[in-house]
């Protein structure tokens, strides 16, 4: 499992790295830790953070899992780095590795299970993804230029899950210039698979999305409270 977590988040409007604010009484990233550490399965986390970041370590978040200050100047650089460190870890060409964002925190154990069964027979690997549903546009000088079909159009998600040898392949081909590792895979002419999703794993990006992600948080914990 590798998430990277090097990120500026400067869209977010915080004042650090949005992975770090609070969310519902925890760092962001405290969120997507605890559901990987509560999905069975998994031989390791590793977290790849930018150089000389110790926030986890003075949070007391890297407990359970690796942390490494790797991070690139790129998500696909950061995830690169990270696949190079799962090797010097004992990691494996043929060994099935996830990549998930930090800061999609709402990720829950039952989804990440949904995407091991389903890609681990599979040739290629896959990844989360849902399909579109809202009515899709192109744009140009701010005005509407086309509406496009969306009845084959999907919204890509994380985690994604491919074997390392193949990542590290399609990464170092792609100039890391892709800002997932589906469409790098894809570039190698591979077909990933698309493993339905839950609209609520969506990527903490813009300040509006804390409110949601928090009112999400606390739904959940409010069921978890109520159950005898």
């Amino acid at each position: 499992m590798l998430i990277p977590c090097a990120g500026s988040g400067s869209r977010a409007g915080s004042a650090g790295p949005k992975q770090y604010q609070p969310l519902a009484g925890q760092p962001l990233v405290a969120h997507t830790l605890a559901a990987f550490a509560a999905t069975p399965g998994l031989a390791g986390v590793l977290v790849v953070v930018a150089s000389g970041d110790n926030t986890l370590e003075q949070a007391g978040l890297a407990e359970g899992c690796h942390v490494a200050d790797c991070g690139g100047a790129s998500r696909a650089e950061s995830v690169l780095n990270g696949l190079g460190v799962l090797s010097t870890l004992g990691a494996v060409a043929d060994d099935w590795v996830l990549v998930h964002d930090a800061a999609r925190c709402l990720i829950t154990p039952t989804q990440v299970r949904a995407l091991i069964e389903a890609c681990w027979n599979d040739p290629v690997g896959g990844l989360l993804a849902q399909p579109l549903a809202d009515t899709l546009k192109s744009g140009a000088a701010g005005r509407v230029a086309a509406t496009l079909d969306r009845q084959d159009k999907w919204l890509a998600q994380t985690p994604q899950m491919f074997r390392l040898g193949l990542l590290q392949q399609a990464l170092n081909a792609s100039g890391l210039a892709v800002t997932d590792e589906a469409a790098a895979v894809e570039a190698l002419g591979f077909s990933p698979l698309l493993v339905p999703a839950a609209g609520v794993n969506f990527k903490v990006t813009y300040p509006d999305d804390f409110t949601l992600a928090a009112a999400v948080l606390q739904a959940r914990q409010a069921v978890l409270e109520a159950k005898p």
